[in-house]
């Protein structure tokens, strides 16, 4: 490799590591807001880029990778807004944001013991939305924000999660499992599943089968059912 060459290799690595490193700082995640009553907000990919939110008279910066700054992408991008309560003094460093509390997503407003929770995954984190000092967002983590129902038992509602049992193969067979907030599953009976134009049910096990299409196609498959987080749609291929 000629001197000159080496010289353009190494301007490009200077002009793309910076853009690489921005991308993995500001990760893109899929996320979905679910309400009270139904979905504010379908999955899509947001990216969460650091970002400046109004609360009351202060300018408070939310750092990239964090459950708020997804939230505000998906703002910007025509999501629902959202409101916020600062139990801190909120500035331009990041980490005085730590206490920012959201209180309103859409026209849902917390009451009493119920308001807007999130999960990274399959759980409930134990730090806020802003909070920088936790566990950052990677690029094609699940969040969802959604509107916690507190059960006697403790936490919130659960969350559902579709999970096809065959690959590539017809009939579909799925199984859906309800997640607590430390991501422990039990299977859901009686929840309602999507598969394209196809509807199932749920047995006792969580389990749900599809008559076979007519050619190889590829479904987004989806579950809901009352008093549950609707669950994430998964691309099935069917052969």
């Amino acid at each position: 490799m000629t001197v000159r060459r080496v010289l353009a290799a190494a301007l490009t690595a200077l002009v793309v590591a910076p853009a690489a490193g921005a991308a993995a700082a500001s990760p893109r995640v899929d996320l979905m807001v679910a309400g009270r009553t139904r979905v504010l907000a379908p999955a899509r990919f947001v990216r969460a880029s650091a970002t400046t939110l109004t609360v009351g008279r202060r300018r408070c910066t939310v750092a990239a990778a964090t459950p708020l700054a997804a939230l505000a992408a998906l703002r910007r991008a025509g999501g629902p807004a959202f409101r916020l309560r600062d139990f801190g003094s909120c500035s331009r460093r990041p980490a005085d944001s730590a206490a920012l509390f959201v209180t309103q997503i859409g026209p849902d407003r917390n009451r009493r013991a119920d308001g807007r929770v999130y999960k990274v995954g399959r759980r409930v984190p134990s730090i806020g939305a802003a909070d920088p000092s936790g566990r950052r967002l990677r690029g094609g983590d699940r969040l969802t924000w959604f509107y916690c129902r507190a059960q006697s038992s403790g936490g919130c509602q659960r969350t559902l999660e579709v999970s096809p049992l065959s690959s590539a193969a017809q009939p579909l067979r799925v199984l859906v499992r309800g997640y607590d907030d430390n991501g422990r599953a039990v299977p859901v009976a009686g929840a309602t599943v999507a598969a394209a134009a196809q509807i199932a049910v749920t047995g006792a096990d969580g389990t749900a089968s599809f008559p076979a299409v007519g050619a190889p196609t590829t479904r987004a498959v989806e579950a809901q059912r009352a008093g549950m987080v609707p669950s994430f749609p998964v691309r099935v291929a069917s052969a």
